[in-house]
């Protein structure tokens, strides 16, 4: 039962799967409201210019049925007017084909923006198979565009009908107008009738958006199991993620276990902590920290530090307030500048020794370290457990 859910398709297509629907051609698009803008606007225009594109064209009509002597001496004549006519139809209608173009090319923008894709000019064979075909024309969908065919039949049908017998005194009376105020008035006529038919495929396009937003969204749904290969394909594997990580924790840490011999000074826990300190007079403003870990990597620093004579100081309260309170490259908190300073005097000391003899220095033991800054003693750890956990 879970894996028959988690193909089903009930998720709603996330921004990924949108997105690439878009650019494979895949838009939400609706004819009706295509078809109801460039018939809309086609109907304005011609409504708003019937009366002089109906007598502009009354007159190139009429300019060539009139006789020319030149004709008869010369049938370059004929050609040289039927292309003057030809071009003077061209300019009178251009306003209206112009409008009706970019009608056309407006209205696909108003649901889904402007948008090019190379992919849906490629041939789909399978649009040739008639199984296919078949599979088509008798779906829910075939139905769905059948059923709005004959609804636009109907409705146009019966709109265009109605307004020709509310008009048909007017159409009838057109015989008795002078030719010029005619073609006027049957043009005004025309344009309304068709403006008006027009206007009534609004019904369609009400009805037909929410279907189509329904079956864009409901095509474009997605299985559980697609949503979480998207999500590892977007936010990576968590394994390699994971393997990454890990890659990255080793070389911060090579890089970390580089600095330990450069290092003044190495505190320790002495074995679950331990925290390399550097102080370079003049260069920095308080001692830095340059490496630490714990338990394992803490051994490895100790060891490191043993190659090359960094000295080690026990000290597990300031070892654990350093390991808590500061990251690797900062300097170390101001509450604890007199703890370390006592260290730095101690390891100043000690290279003095080695360099001139004398007197071995005494390691410092009771380090002013602040109890809020120390794990143990903030927890309010007794102190048996805190000598036992040190």
């Amino acid at each position: 039962m879970a894996e028959e859910s988690d193909q089903e398709r009930t998720e709603a297509p996330s921004p990924q799967r949108l997105e690439k629907a878009r650019e494979e051609g895949q838009v939400l698009q609706s004819r009706e409201l295509a078809t109801f803008v460039v018939l809309m606007t086609g109907g304005a225009a011609l409504w708003a210019m019937a009366s002089q594109l109906g007598q502009t064209l009354s007159q190139i009509v009429r300019g060539g049925l009139q006789f020319h002597p030149a004709v008869a001496r010369d049938s370059a004549h004929v050609m040289t007017q039927l292309s003057q006519q030809f071009f003077d139809a061209t300019l009178a209608l251009a306003p209206f084909l112009l409008l009706v173009v970019i009608a056309t090319f407006a209205s696909p923008i108003l649901l889904r923006g402007w948008l090019f894709s190379t992919k849906a000019f490629m041939p789909d064979f399978k649009r040739l198979s008639p199984l296919a075909g078949f599979k088509r024309m008798f779906s829910s969908q075939g139905l769905v565009e059948l059923v709005k065919a004959l609804a636009k039949v109907g409705l146009l049908g019966g709109v265009a009908a109605w307004l020709v017998w509310s008009n048909v005194e007017a159409i009838v009376s057109l015989s008795l107008e002078a030719p010029t105020a005619a073609i006027g008035h049957m043009g005004d006529i025309i344009g309304k009738v068709f403006l008006l038919a027009s206007g009534a495929m609004i019904f369609i396009v009400v009805l037909d958006l929410p279907y189509q937003l329904w079956n864009f969204y409901n095509k474009l749904k997605m299985t559980k199991e697609q949503l979480r290969q998207e999500a590892k394909e977007s936010e990576g594997d968590p394994h390699v993620k994971a393997r990454i990580r890990a890659q990255q924790r080793e070389v911060a840490r090579r890089r970390m276990m580089a600095e330990v011999p450069s290092a003044d000074v190495v505190v320790t826990n002495p074995t679950h902590y331990a925290v390399a300190l550097k102080y370079s007079e003049g260069k920095m403003g308080a001692p830095r920290v340059v490496a630490k870990g714990a338990d394992l990597v803490a051994a490895k620093i100790r060891e490191i530090a043993a190659e090359h004579r960094v000295p080690l100081l026990e000290a597990p309260p300031l070892a654990r307030a350093l390991f808590r309170h500061t990251d690797i490259g900062n300097e170390i908190p101001a509450t604890l500048y007199a703890a370390v300073a006592e260290v730095l005097a101690y390891v100043f000391q000690l290279r003095h020794f080695e360099k001139a003899g004398g007197a071995y220095p005494a390691a410092p033991t009771a380090l002013p370290v602040p109890p809020e800054l120390d794990p143990l003693q903030a927890q309010g750890a007794p102190a048996a457990d805190m000598g036992a956990q040190a």
